[in-house]
């Protein structure tokens, strides 16, 4: 424990030994099933195509659903789902953005007058945000909660981990060694605060022949597959590198994403015990 402990530990992002279990409250009408963290341990590797995607999946299945974007630095889930309207509020909390499907979006962006402009926030600033988006927002009743988590092991992921009561994370990696080490790192973190990983999603793996149909693999699997009996890690999803995602993404229509390949993922985190 520091000298400056204030043994506020939600407001904390340090691993001390002293560290005790503090979830961050939400409004009073707030209620959530389960909370899904989407993490890597790199950047660009499609995390925030896989939070919306299942999300919009997970809609399509008559689940209500929301999305906290906490890659505070570069959030661009209001892109991907075509929403630019701006988040307002009562003075108590803050009302979420609603998607074409019922999907409640919380998300820096909406509150910037420009989605362009950076964020110059130290990292206690950052933290302090995504736990108000959290903790301030009208999520009203929920069966899932996905939360976009920002790249790497720093003091975002960490407040993540520690300050929301997640029920489980997603994975997401692409088919290389250097990924695969970091993304172990990821793995590492959340098995240190507890935090099980249901699924590893290997993004932009493979690519499809227009022409014959014919699956070519950009990259072998082996290191990929060997963190799934490495980390047990329950589920598995390949999805391919595909033109038509990029054209999803930039005309803000992901809910109109259509496939199979993350079903395995989407079955063990509908199988978490209520």
């Amino acid at each position: 424990m520091s000298e400056k402990c204030d043994n506020n530990c939600a407001n904390c992002a340090k691993n001390c030994k002293s560290r005790k279990p503090s979830f961050a409250h939400t409004l009073g009408d707030t209620k959530i099933n389960k909370i899904i963290g989407v993490i890597s341990g790199k950047g660009g590797v499609g995390k925030s195509f896989i939070t919306g995607t299942l999300a919009s999946l997970f809609a399509k299945k008559g689940y209500k659903v929301g999305i906290l974007d906490a890659d505070i630095t570069g959030s661009s889930i209001p892109r991907l789902f075509g929403i630019n309207q701006k988040i307002e509020g009562d003075g108590k909390g803050m009302y979420p953005a609603i998607s074409s499907n019922g999907i409640k979006i919380m998300s820096l962006n909406l509150l910037l007058d420009q989605e362009e402009n950076p964020v110059l926030w130290r990292g206690p600033i950052l933290s302090g945000a995504v736990l108000q988006f959290y903790s301030e927002s009208y999520w009203g009743e929920l069966d899932y909660l996905f939360v976009d988590m920002p790249p790497g092991t720093s003091d975002i992921a960490l407040t993540v981990l520690q300050s929301i009561p997640l029920d489980g994370l997603v994975m997401v990696t692409t088919p290389s060694s250097l990924v695969s080490m970091i993304v172990s790192k990821a793995i590492i973190m959340a098995q240190k605060t507890g935090i099980k990983v249901l699924g590893l999603v290997n993004n932009m793996a493979y690519v499809i022949c227009p022409d014959c149909g014919k699956k070519i693999i950009l990259h072998h699997e082996d290191e990929t597959l060997e963190l799934l009996k490495k980390y047990n890690i329950d589920s598995y999803a390949s999805l391919p590198l595909n033109p038509l995602y990029s054209l999803l993404f930039d005309e803000g229509r992901i809910e109109d994403f259509e496939g199979e390949e993350l079903n395995d993922v989407i079955k063990t985190i509908e199988n978490l015990k209520k």
